[in-house]
Parts: C-alpha cells; structure tokens; sequence
C-alpha cells in the first residue's frame, strides 16, 4: 500500500526536488533534547517540548532557558512532556504522570504563559488506572473549531487487553471539553454499563473510540473537521483512522501486524464489528506527528496530509481523493537523515518539523530561492 517517490537533493544549498515541488530545508533551532511536540503563539514565537520534561519557549530562532511551573512529569522511556496545543490563552500539553509505588499514566494538563512561567496550572484529564510502564503513552491534542479537545492514548504495552474493554483508557481517543468536563453527547456519556457474564463493567463517559493501540498522530480534516489519527503497529501494521463515536478499531484482535519475534497477534486482519483501518503501512514506518496542508504556499500539497517517520527518517506525504488515500511519497531521507518526531503547519503556511534526537531540530520546509 505504498507508492514511494526519490527526492533529489541539492546538498550545498539544501534544496530538494520531491514529486510535485522543489523546497529549501533550513534548521531554525537546534540543541533540543528529544523533542516532541511544537505550537505557534505567533508567526515569530513557539513553544517546544523536550521528552526529558522541559518547555522551551523560542522566538525568532532562538531557544530560550526552560520555563517554569510545569507538573511533576515521569519522564523515562517513552514518557515525558509531549504534546503542546496552544489556544489562547491557554497552552495545553500531555505528559506522563507518575503515580504510587512506580506508576504512571499519560496526563493532560492546562496553564497561562507569563513571561518564563506557566500559571494557573490545572490537570483536566488522567488515564485510568496508573501501571508501571515505560511505554506506550501516545499522545497527541487536537481541539475542534466547535469546542471539544481529543486525546489520543497509548494502551501500556503489556496491557494491550484492556484495549477492547471500556472500564480504562487503555488504548482509546478521549473527548473531552477544554476545562476537563465530559460532553454529554460522547458515545458512553451517560456513564451506562455494560451487563457480561463476568457483572457490570462500567463504560467511562471519556471514552470516545477504542481498540488502539499507540495513537502518536492526530489532525483535523479542514473541510470535514473530522479527527484523523495514525497509531503505531507492532511488526508491521501501522494505521490511519478516522475515529467514529463508540466504534471499535480492533486491537490487538485485528491487525495486519505480528509479535517483533514474528509471532501471530490476535484472530487476523479482520473480524465483523471491528473497524477497518483506512491505510496501513507494512512493514512499519513509526509515524509520529501528522498535519494536513491548508496553505497556498505549496499549492501542489494544498489538501494532502503529512506524516512523520521515525523508524525511516523521512516525511510522507499522502495525497487524498475524499477521504481515500491514493499516493504515497517519501521525501527528505537522504536531506535530513533523522528521526522524524512531528510534522506541524505554522502561521506563515510554512511546514515545521522536529528531529527526535539529543541534538534535535526544528527544521522549516520553505519556498525553494530563485535560480
């Protein structure tokens, strides 16, 4: 299911030639400790997160000295601070949380910028139950033009069950409002339960879709404002969905994956009231980050949807025919060399990426200069 296209790549000047355009990459910041997620609060002032759990606040270029008043963040293996959203005047962020005797889960949180520190810090959001994991978190925000903020959650690895049952959040894509506070509309709103063989098991009004399995990217259509999601397979597998109310999209009963020491995972690739995924990579390319392109800057993208790469050190791009996936490219392997963490659109139509590394960058895909 891929369609992979070579970039031409003009060293010196790092200017690259893709499919449809020809593009400069130029590093704007670098010096970064493994970041993870980037938010504009204008054209010429963003925040960065680090994984080890620090909050950079960068205008024109240049990273400033880590803010203060963030939460106490687990920041060990796959945990840290992750994602930023910032909608004035509040920035929100996902991180894990440490929890007793050497547990954790992913957490939202929300505060005000003032100067070098965070203000009026209020959790709004805990996955449920705290475990002892280093892995497996998710976990990225997207805020709808109508009001409700999505999570998306990892399923803890070990615990990749309780992806299919709905007493956790294991595994899921939440809703919720800005301030914490549960729409009533969601799929389990009314806090229902669900009668089994096994009792009552209660169905959290949080819940929004299920049968995840490590949700790293999360965008909204522009047209349909629909959330659209990518979350990492094991062996294989990788998915882009669109998350519908109440359904299940099948981890780790379905998926085109197997175990990484080759092992059969679940009952197939496909099972009735199980969704299926709208595109999947085998093998796997580690996406992390996503964004749809809105601007007229590159009017050759206008419309199609970015995705980062770690596993491959690439940015693909996916060109879309309604809500169908039609063209793959791979671009930038050979241009920047690293893990791709997030891929994100700034005020200036202009696509932003971040390198996952102990050096890493903030890379601008800019308008290549005139020859």
């Amino acid at each position: 299911m891929t369609f992979t296209a070579v970039c031409d790549v003009d060293a010196a000047a790092s200017v690259v030639t893709t499919k449809q355009t020809t593009v400069s990459l130029e590093t704007v910041a670098e010096g970064l400790d493994h970041p993870w997620g980037l938010t504009f609060i204008s054209q010429d002032k963003w925040l960065v997160s680090e994984r080890p759990g620090t909050l950079r606040l960068v205008e024109k270029g240049k990273v400033g000295p880590p803010l203060n008043g963030l939460p106490t963040i687990d920041a060990g293996g796959q945990g840290g601070l992750l994602d930023l959203l910032y909608h004035e005047p509040w920035l929100y962020f996902s991180f894990s949380e440490p929890g007793p005797n050497g547990t954790n889960s992913t957490a939202v949180a929300r505060g005000k910028l003032n100067q070098q520190q965070l203000e009026a810090v209020e959790i709004i959001f805990r996955q449920a139950p705290k475990v002892k994991s280093s892995v497996h978190f998710g976990s990225r925000l997207a805020l709808t033009k109508d009001g409700y903020l999505y999570i998306t959650l990892g399923d803890r690895g070990s615990y990749r069950d309780k992806a299919q049952t709905l007493d956790n959040h294991f595994g899921k894509v939440v809703r919720i409002w800005p301030d914490g506070k549960i729409p009533p509309d969601n799929p389990y709103g009314n806090n229902s339960r669900n009668s089994n063989q096994s009792g009552h098991t209660e169905k959290l009004s949080e819940i929004w879709s299920y049968g995840h399995r490590n949700i790293q990217g999360a965008a909204l259509h522009p047209t349909s404002n629909a959330l659209w999601i990518h979350e990492h397979g094991p062996k294989g597998g990788d998915e882009i969905n669109i998350p519908d109310a109440g359904k299940n999209y099948g981890w780790p009963v379905i998926t085109y994956g197997n175990e990484y020491s080759g092992g059969k995972i679940g009952e197939g690739t496909q099972k009735a009231g199980m969704e299926q995924p709208l595109y999947y990579w085998v093998p796997s390319i580690a996406p992390s980050g996503m964004t749809f392109y809105t601007g007229n800057l590159y009017p050759q993208w206008q419309g199609d949807l970015f995705v980062g790469s770690l596993k491959f050190k690439q940015l693909v791009r996916l060109e879309l025919e309604g809500n169908k996936i039609i063209a793959e490219e791979r671009m930038f392997q050979k241009a920047i060399g690293e893990r791709i963490r997030h891929v994100t659109q700034g005020p200036d139509e202009k696509l932003y990426l971040l390198t996952d590394s102990s050096n890493g960058k903030i890379i601008r895909i800019d308008q290549a200069p005139p020859k």
